[in-house]
């Protein structure tokens, strides 16, 4: 990307039927209950379908898998043309591969389309077999698609579009080598989609080594301004934490709810606390067998489950419209985890609250926070569990101003690949 990345206007929510789309994928968004696109959608779409990299810039929550998926459903050959990959999907959980293939199949309903979900965890014969019988799609963790990639298994030179969802995540946990190593395998003349809820230096660096001339879709102002996200935060000591949480869940009486902790130590820890109290309550962290997260989240989507205590790296692949409450037990540390937690509630429009237990001391991620969405946190209290040592303060605004200006500049890196040959738009038929 030796020039900047092209921007984009976002248009309003539209009509699907406006984004000239084929009548078979039409009636699928009819039939999965889709009417007006997001802004995402609406941007992303007509753009990814003239065959322009595309980076796709909105919280999660805001319809980005759609955005991506009907673009590449358009325009896939049959399996009778070519029985290898010919759209690489990279997310950064298990979680969200399972979630991103079964939205996959969803929206290609109408025509017969193979998608494989490659994901650790799960079983590799399984995975092995379907790659060989041929697939168009691939979904897939960046671990277990280099390893397909190393086995000889996940043949790559078919591949025209590779997305990289979450791309800010991906990098955090880091997945940049085997990234990297997987775009390197792809052809050069592919296109690329990248979808991320933040643009750090580290996200546009990898855009500048391997995207060409990117269009920018810049959702995030008004997806992290979200007026039906409520955002309000508690000062406490750290004794008292446990005690507050349970008072406030007594008092919301959620849908359902994500506690988010910071260890897996502190997950389990808490959930067994909590659940003296409250007997339907779950934990996920990254320790856990795929198979009892599996279990865990299931019983989440079926509603068995009201409170779900888990880490950042699980609670990213959580998409589920009924979380009506996000609690974060442990402020996050990095401003770009609170847009990814909060961002577990509201789905879709739906209403929304988040909640923020801060300790003394920590009132510089606090104020770092507000910087970043915006807005301040409205302060809560529940009688009882006022803090006993000095409040966070919201001091040195400026400060936090230049770190953020800092960390926002980015890096100029040449690029490395060959301006792309664009091939022909692909239709359904």
């Amino acid at each position: 990307m030796d020039t900047p990345p092209t921007p984009a206007v976002v248009p309003a929510p539209t009509l699907f039927s406006d984004l000239d789309l084929s009548p078979i994928t039409l009636k699928a968004l009819e039939r999965a209950g889709f009417e007006h696109s997001t802004p995402i959608q609406a941007g992303l779409i007509p753009l990814a379908l003239e065959g322009y990299d595309v980076i796709g810039q909105a919280r999660t929550g805001t319809g980005k898998t759609a955005a991506f998926s009907i673009p590449i459903l358009e325009q896939l050959d049959s399996l009778e043309d070519t029985r290898d990959p010919q759209a690489l999907i990279i997310v950064p959980t298990r979680e969200l591969a399972d979630q991103v293939g079964r939205e996959a199949e969803r929206l290609a309903w109408g025509v017969r389309t193979e998608i494989a979900v490659l994901a650790g965890g799960k079983n590799m014969t399984g995975q092995l077999r379907q790659l060989e019988n041929g697939v168009q799609m691939v979904v897939g963790t960046p671990g277990r698609v280099h390893d397909h990639l190393q086995r000889g298994s996940l043949r790559t030179g078919s591949v025209w579009c590779v997305v990289l969802d979450e791309a800010d995540r991906m990098l955090d946990i880091g997945f940049r080598p085997q990234i990297e190593r997987i775009l390197r395998k792809c052809p050069k003349d592919r296109q690329t989609l990248l979808l991320s809820a933040t643009l750090p230096p580290t996200v546009r660096r990898l855009a500048e080594s391997y995207m060409y001339k990117p269009v920018v879709v810049d959702c995030s102002t008004t997806a992290m301004a979200v007026d039906t996200i409520e955002q309000r935060y508690f000062t406490v000591d750290v004794d008292k934490k446990v005690g507050l949480l349970t008072r406030l869940l007594k008092r919301e009486q959620p849908e359902q709810a994500i506690v988010f902790c910071r260890t897996r130590r502190g997950t389990d820890k808490l959930q067994r606390k909590l659940s003296e109290d409250f007997p339907e309550t779950g934990c996920m962290h990254g320790d856990m067998a795929q198979r009892d997260r599996d279990r865990v989240l299931q019983k989440l989507r079926d509603r068995k489950l009201k409170i779900l205590v888990a880490t950042d790296v699980v609670g990213r692949g959580i998409d589920i419209s009924t979380i009506s409450h996000i609690i974060n037990y442990d402020v996050p540390q990095d401003c770009d985890d609170y847009v990814h937690r909060v961002g577990r509630t509201g789905r879709m429009g739906r209403d929304g609250i988040a909640f923020t237990f801060v300790v003394p001391g920590e009132g510089g991620i606090l104020t770092a926070i507000e910087q970043r969405i915006n807005r301040e946190l409205i302060r809560d209290s529940i009688e009882g569990f006022e803090p006993t040592s000095s409040a966070p303060s919201r001091a040195v605004v400026e400060a936090a101003e230049v770190v953020a200006a800092a960390e926002a500049t980015p890096v100029d890196v040449p690029r490395r690949l060959n301006p792309m040959n664009r091939r022909v738009t692909r239709r359904r038929r």
